[in-house]
């Protein structure tokens, strides 16, 4: 009698020790299943009228998980250009020296910052923000709007905004005008699950 008292009891003692050991794990297996892994394309379209110019596509890897547990994946891409500047030395004699050419830096390219929230209904919250700078040469029509001409003229654009998606859609957030040359940039952006 007291051996399988023992051993009743030993078994009640393993049978309450295996779920406890199940819930030890749970917290990480309650992580994995939260975050949901996407691929986010961002299109930056320019358009002349109707006529499009340029279509430049860029590719992010982005883990969408509950809200306040998201981070940010950024992308930079760009490169420092020169921007030639005259500078008129002074003489010792008073006299001013030939003009000479000279260089300054400056960095150009786009960048991204995005987040992705897990919303109900298989939705996800995108929070992106766009930074796109570019150099460019103004025509003389586009020198009388502001820019000299021959001389480079540097465009920027910045938005921050959110998306609602689903797997496989796709919005336009942005159609802005650039002032000077009246070009359009539109920005898309499409929203995959990976499987």
């Amino acid at each position: 009698m007291k051996t399988i008292t023992s051993v009743i009891l030993a078994s009640s003692l393993l049978c309450a020790a295996a779920p406890a050991r199940a819930n030890e794990s749970t917290p990480a297996l309650q992580a994995a299943e939260t975050q949901v892994p996407l691929k986010v394309q961002i299109v930056l379209s320019r358009y002349q009228g109707e006529k499009k110019i340029s279509s430049t596509p860029y590719t992010m890897a982005v883990v969408a998980a509950p809200a306040g547990k998201s981070e940010f994946t950024r992308l930079r891409m760009g490169v420092d250009v020169p921007i030639p500047q005259t500078v008129i030395p002074s003489s010792k004699e008073g006299a001013s020296s030939a003009p000479v050419m000279s260089y300054s830096y400056r960095s150009v390219g786009t960048s991204f910052d995005c987040k992705a929230g897990i919303q109900e209904g298989g939705v996800f919250k995108l929070d992106l923000t766009v930074t796109d700078t570019a150099v460019m040469m103004p025509e003389a029509s586009q020198a009388a709007k502001g820019g000299i001409s021959g001389a480079p003229t540097i465009r920027s654009f910045t938005s921050s905004f959110s998306l609602l998606l689903k797997d496989g859609q796709t919005a336009q957030h942005t159609a802005a005008t650039d002032p000077v040359s009246g070009e359009v940039l539109r920005v898309d952006v499409t929203l995959s699950v990976l499987k």
